[in-house]
């Protein structure tokens, strides 16, 4: 496993730390999460609807050891210590200024093992005017600009799931950087501290539009920027069945496959004539209204169209894709015997995780 002689203490609660100490755990890293004392988020996961049974299901605490210290008592963070002593990383997620009150902060574990990555994922980061402000990932995509261009035109913005500034923004960003410092740690043999504010890593994802906008002054608008559902050869759209089928047909040619198979092919050359997009959304809402999502599927797949279906989540954890990609896996639990979660995506020839 390519991880394997890493050793992690994660001190992170939320989904963006355990995510990122999930992935280095998933290729090998001896990840030993630092929990706090029983009951202190009882009350957080009963207003969720969190119970036990639902817990064994987050992936959050696989391949992980695990030990229960309250930080604030001096004895238990020398425990703390002298696991840090031991280790190649520390993950944390307090909010800024948080980690130094407690006493187990980047200069403390420094102090202990000056080869130590100390990575710190926040909100807005450690700096700034917004770095005091306390947040979840609506509040991070929202002030990194993703959340004002998702929804339709002349709507709300839409709130999605919270992969972008927890998931991608946060844990996936935060993995990568701890890479990176272990890499360079190896030519200098020094460690380092990573400051990663999830409202950075949205903004790094939002890359192509922030070049748009920067080379011609123009904001993607909801409903109306090109990959955001502005051009009818890159949508959604709803099928016989009310389920919906995914057109990407962003290149020329893919396009005119497109049209020709829906017996059109006077309109491949209109593919970006917004004079006619009226005319095409029309005419393409209509025509996939006559026949269900999995017939479209099954008569596109094979004409050199970028068309997918528009899974549920379920459809995709159950699909054969899925399945043969092995990304649905099994483990047994000791309480609740055979769970089911989402497994590894990266697929390594030599050191599999």
């Amino acid at each position: 496993m390519p991880l394997r002689s890493i050793r992690v203490v994660d001190l992170s609660r939320y989904a963006p730390g355990p995510y990122c100490t999930m992935l280095l755990a998933d290729l090998g890293a001896d990840v030993i999460a630092v929990e706090e004392p029983p009951g202190r988020g009882r009350r957080v996961d009963e207003a969720m609807g969190v119970d036990a049974r639902t817990k064994a299901f987050l992936p959050f605490g696989r391949n992980k050891r695990s030990i229960v210290l309250d930080l604030k008592k001096q004895p238990m963070r020398e425990v703390f210590f002298r696991l840090v002593e031991r280790a190649d990383v520390v993950v944390e997620g307090f909010r800024p200024g948080v980690a130094k009150r407690l006493g187990v902060d980047y200069e403390a574990a420094r102090a202990r093992n000056p080869r130590i990555v100390y990575c710190s994922i926040s909100g807005f980061g450690q700096t700034g005017p917004l770095a005091d402000l306390v947040g979840h990932d609506l509040s991070y995509i929202s002030v990194a600009g993703a959340l004002a261009s998702i929804g339709t035109a002349g709507g709300p913005p839409a709130i999605p799931l919270n992969v972008l500034g927890d998931f991608a923004g946060g844990g996936l960003f935060a993995a990568f950087s701890i890479l990176a410092a272990l890499l360079a740690r190896a030519r200098t043999g020094r460690g380092q501290y990573i400051d990663l504010a999830m409202t950075d890593g949205v903004l790094s994802l939002l890359s192509l539009a922030a070049a748009e906008y920067f080379a011609t002054g123009r904001v993607p608008e909801r409903g109306r920027y090109y990959l955001a559902g502005g051009l009818p050869c890159y949508n959604v759209y709803e099928t016989a069945d009310g389920r919906w089928l995914a057109v990407a047909c962003m290149e020329p040619w893919f396009w005119k496959n497109l049209c020709e198979a829906l017996g059109r092919p006077d309109l491949s050359s209109e593919q970006f004539n917004r004079e006619r997009f009226g005319e095409l959304f029309d005419f393409l809402r209509a025509k996939f209204k006559e026949k269900t999502r999995d017939e479209w599927f099954a008569e596109l797949r094979d004409r050199e169209v970028c068309v997918a279906p528009v899974y549920q989540l379920d459809e995709a954890l159950d699909s054969q894709h899925a399945r043969a990609r092995g990304m649905v896996t099994a483990v047994e639990h000791p309480a609740f015997g055979e769970i089911r979660q989402v497994g590894i995506a990266p697929k390594f020839s030599e050191t599999p995780g």
